[in-house]
């Protein structure tokens, strides 16, 4: 058995480590890597790897002063282990640092790796984090999906769509005009500044060759006033960004375009699932069936003294949690 830590160039160059990508974006060592150059530290980026006879497993990582980090950032839906994971206790026997944190994850893989730290030997807490809205298509048409939304929202798309006051386009191609409308968009919008506008123009050319980039534009008198960026990938459509000019909020021009979005994947892309990442905003409900857990796992080498102190706290915090939550729900009892 070897276990190796390779750099995300390495890595992308070795054949053998491309049957280990998953049917994600967040799990292809080409995405990792362009996150890597555009939004972190390329040289303190790796993929952990170890190998047995046909069997291979990896674990991305960052190294963040002297603990090791989840490579990932806003842009990252979830985090996950690649490949066999009954080989991952050996990946983290190898790790460098004394103390780890992965987040967001799915609740298997939290499971799933939280039981590898723990046998190989290291203190591990593993607490829900964030959750995950999504669809499961269910084979539903778009009309049969649409039927099922509530009122409010399929009154203001009726409402809004009898005016013809919105125009819509939804592109599979990256275009420098479609996307500076995009960026434009944004900047108008309420949302915060772009982390990295290098790094999703990046993503965006990408997955625009790959085919799977979805880019909507809702215009008013020729001038673009809402925009979303989707990918469509493994039979999962995701929702990446939403933004529209707030001078134009009467007119609903986001709730129009995500109507439309929603109908091309589901009637056109055929997906299995709509996928609208992290975070338990409101208006989410409307659009979306299901919430998903999303787990962090932190684990601690025992020996590694100078985190010592960073575990007690989240012991404390985690026993604090415990003691509160039956006092919450007698309260909440009456």
């Amino acid at each position: 058995m070897n276990v190796y830590h390779a750099s995300l160039e390495e890595a992308q160059a070795d054949p053998r480590l491309k049957g280990l990508q998953g049917a994600s974006p967040f799990e292809r060592l080409d995405w990792l890597a362009l996150l890597a150059n555009e939004c972190l530290d390329p040289a303190r980026a790796r993929l952990s790897v170890v190998t047995s006879g046909e069997c291979m497993a990896a674990l991305p990582w960052i190294e963040r002063e002297g603990r090791i980090d989840a490579l990932a950032n806003w842009y990252s839906f979830f985090v996950s282990p690649l490949g066999d994971s009954a080989l991952l206790s050996r990946i983290v026997e190898a790790l460098p640092h004394g103390r780890a944190a992965f987040a967001p994850l799915p609740e298997e893989d939290a499971r799933l790796l939280a039981r590898a730290f723990r046998n190989a030997g290291w203190c591990t807490l593993a607490a829900p984090c964030d959750v995950n809205h999504v669809l499961p298509v269910e084979g539903r048409s778009f009309a049969q999906y649409w039927a099922e939304r509530p009122g409010a929202l399929r009154e203001t798309v009726r409402r809004k769509s009898r005016k013809g006051e919105v125009s819509l386009r939804i592109l599979t191609e990256f275009s420098p005009e479609d996307w500076e409308a995009y960026e434009t968009i944004y900047r108008l919008s309420w949302k915060p500044g772009e982390g990295s506008p290098a790094f999703l123009r990046k993503w965006a050319e990408a997955d625009g060759e790959a085919g799977r980039l979805r880019l909507g534009i809702a215009e008013i008198d020729g001038a673009a006033v809402a925009a979303q960026f989707w990918t469509v990938e493994g039979g999962t459509a995701y929702i990446h960004k939403l933004a529209h000019d707030e001078r134009f909020r009467k007119s609903s021009p986001g709730t129009l375009l995500t109507a439309a979005m929603f109908e091309h994947v589901i009637d056109r892309d055929r997906v299995d699932l709509i996928d609208f990442g992290t975070g338990d905003d409101p208006y989410k409900r409307d659009w979306m069936d299901d919430v998903r857990s999303r787990w962090s796992v932190q684990a601690w080498r025992p020996g590694a003294v100078r985190h010592w102190p960073s575990l007690a706290l989240a012991l404390a915090r985690t026993l604090a949690g415990q003691i509160m939550r039956p006092l919450v729900s007698r309260n909440g009892d009456g």
